[in-house]
């Protein structure tokens, strides 16, 4: 596209926005008080589900080729807005005119009880995750979830706390996971007869932000399956690469074939809650396959800095100064999976809790 269509292009956008806000002023449905939330980076088949979690907003949602110079025009006409940006994939020039004028960037995340099948595959999530201060994976900066954690009275909560032991035992009862497209399966068919110790080393995508933020060391797969073997030379080390590397949606920046020697490789699709049957320990970067495994008894050491590391719980390789206390295990799955997510069913577009998200997945399987 040459220069002058773009620039065209942008001048529409940026005119389209201006109408469509002209016409909710004069709108009776909706008053000057209403704020006005700019959303970037959300696919379109996204957008009829996140409309649901921003009810209180006149919800705009910036298309992705959209340039500042052309946004900024309406945003000086709208002094009464936040911008709402999925993970920190928005344009660095974003992040800084918010920051420059004052402008409360909220971040979004899939929730931890999200669904049955995956984002990859358009399924709409049960729970999406809001901060107001940086994101639960970003653990160079404060977020929403580390104050709550770090605050949150729950001695003074014990319904809470109830609730949090009910959660836990239906996620296990049910075997419920953050995903749950992958079919059942037999462990003993794939793992073999166990006669030791069994470590799990959970695999990731490598250049994802929840390693970028989450990390203060670049550590790949391979590595963290050496650090596994070395750490448990009598063990059988298990190696479960992620997913979405294994069919090929995203790049592999380590070869599990290096590593054969020393890990039984899972290549095959293997369910989180199926994998982590006959686990002794589990070892992770920053993945939320550790809290999980540690919800189910395991041991869990982290190698990054995960939003459950630093409160007691899993034997931490990076610190987190700013993390303060010990919590118990249903502490943390209080805050991380029942205060700080917002549950809405994506089909009936109402609220529920995570008790209804767990039983709707259930059911949906």
């Amino acid at each position: 596209m040459s220069k002058v269509k773009q620039i065209i292009k942008s001048m529409l956008n940026a005119g389209q926005l201006f109408v469509k806000l002209i016409q909710w002023t004069i709108n009776p449905l909706h008053t000057d008080k209403q704020k006005v939330a700019f959303v970037f980076n959300v696919s379109k088949w996204k957008q009829s589900y996140i409309r649901s979690y921003l009810s209180t907003y006149k919800v705009v949602f910036v298309p992705a080729a959209e340039k500042l110079w052309g946004l900024s025009f309406v945003f000086k006409r709208t002094p009464n807005k936040i911008f709402v940006v999925w993970g920190y994939k928005e344009d660095k020039k974003i992040s800084q005119y918010a920051e420059t004028h004052g402008i409360q960037v909220v971040r979004i995340e899939d929730g931890f009880v999200r669904s049955v099948g995956l984002g990859a595959m358009h399924t709409a999530p049960f729970s999406l995750c809001m901060d107001w201060k940086g994101m639960y994976f970003d653990s160079t900066k404060p977020s929403d979830l580390e104050e709550l954690l770090n605050t949150y009275h729950f001695n003074n909560d014990p319904l809470l706390l109830k609730r949090a032991v009910h959660c836990i035992k239906m996620l296990n009862e049910l075997g419920i996971s953050k995903y749950n497209h992958v079919k059942k399966r037999e462990i003993a068919e794939l793992y073999g007869p166990k006669t030791k110790k069994r470590v799990l080393v959970i695999g990731q995508v490598e250049d994802d932000a929840s390693i970028k933020m989450g990390s203060d060391k670049r550590w790949t797969n391979n590595d963290l399956v050496r650090l596994a073997r070395k750490e448990n030379s009598d063990a059988e080390i298990i190696y479960k690469p992620h997913p979405d590397v294994l069919t090929g949606r995203r790049l592999k920046q380590s070869d599990p074939n290096e590593i054969k020697d020393i890990a039984k490789v899972i290549e095959e699709p293997l369910s989180l809650v199926d994998s982590l049957k006959t686990i002794d320990h589990v070892y992770t970067i920053t993945s939320l396959s550790g809290f999980e495994a540690l919800i189910r008894g395991i041991k869990v050491t982290t190698v990054g800095a995960p939003f459950y590391s630093g409160w007691g719980l899993t034997d931490d390789r990076q610190l987190v100064t700013r993390r303060k206390r010990k919590l118990t295990t249903e502490e943390l799955f209080a805050g991380a999976y029942i205060l700080y997510p917002k549950y809405i069913d994506p089909y009936r577009k109402e609220v529920i809790t995570i008790e209804e998200a767990i039983e709707r997945i259930s059911q949906a399987e």
